[in-house]
């Protein structure tokens, strides 16, 4: 086990200090959230997370780095749709545990007016987001606790309909979900159905595991994943933009996320080290 800072854990190392005792965490099975959160050097999770996480990284070596990576991506993508393309509704599905920048952190300090509403149906997440992600005065953050795979329940919420207008423009974030689905049909499905609830001139945003560029690392570390009960699954570029049928893919189209729009930070990667695709693309 990686050794962290035990002041950060119970006496035993099992549950973080923080944990509620009321909520059901589901402690002895990894959880994709949690596990992202260990590897980049988080404090809420468990042994079962960590333990895949190790694993994991033994076996794909770069992971941590290529999280990262994909985190930049996010907020380099939630600066470029405030800025360049106006938008000041959010709706991020798979929010994860808050890691600092916070997509309402990237798109409040450039429009504060904006609107966030958080999707996860993680406990621990839904936890940390009522308690972290909180907005400026001028806009306005919600956390919904539902499922991507059922987009009718989020949809449907009154935390949306209080949140969004849904007659405006809405940036549909799905960041470092999709993965997690084996069934393509069901995530189009469900892309589908979300994208035609929103105004022309939405963004939907996505980034996704690949193996085009490291192949038999990636291939180890899917296995890694799916022996821990985590259902990863990598995709050609191609697979990737069927994911935007219907859309305008922008620039620079699909590409791996350190080089979609590049920053000083993006440049210090390299293709091999980075296992996702990202990009953006507007409804018309």
């Amino acid at each position: 086990m990686t050794d962290r800072d035990d002041a950060k854990w119970g006496a035993s190392r099992g549950a973080p200090n923080w944990a509620p005792a009321n909520v059901d965490l589901k402690t002895d099975v990894p959880h994709s959230a949690r596990v992202y959160d260990y590897i980049l050097g988080g404090k809420d999770n468990f042994p079962a997370d960590r333990a895949a996480g190790d694993q994991t990284e033994k076996m794909m070596p770069g992971l941590s780095r290529s999280m990262r990576a994909n985190r930049n991506f996010m907020a380099r993508m939630a600066h470029v749709v405030a800025t360049e393309h106006g938008i000041r509704q959010f709706l991020d599905i798979g929010t994860g545990l808050p890691t600092t920048p916070n997509l309402h952190e990237v798109v409040q300090k450039a429009a504060p007016e904006s609107r966030i509403v958080y999707v996860d149906n993680d406990p621990i997440v839904l936890v940390h987001a009522r308690a972290l992600l909180t907005s400026t005065p001028e806009g306005r953050t919600a956390y919904l606790d539902a499922d991507f795979t059922d987009p009718e329940s989020i949809l449907k919420s009154e935390q949306l309909a209080s949140t969004l207008d849904l007659s405006q423009p809405v940036a549909l974030s799905l960041i470092a979900l999709v993965q997690f689905i084996p069934d393509e049909a069901l995530i189009q499905h469900v892309i589908d159905t979300l994208v035609a609830s929103l105004a022309p001139g939405s963004i939907l945003a996505l980034s996704t595991a690949t193996g085009d560029y490291a192949p038999e690392a990636v291939e180890r570390g899917v296995a890694a994943y799916r022996g821990n009960g985590i259902p990863m699954t990598a995709r050609d570029k191609a697979t990737v933009e069927g994911f935007f049928r219907g859309l305008e893919i922008l620039d620079p189209g699909v590409v791996l996320v350190h080089r979609w729009h590049p920053d000083a930070d993006a440049a210090g990667y390299s293709d091999n080290e980075v296992f996702m695709y990202g990009a953006i693309a507007r409804k018309l």
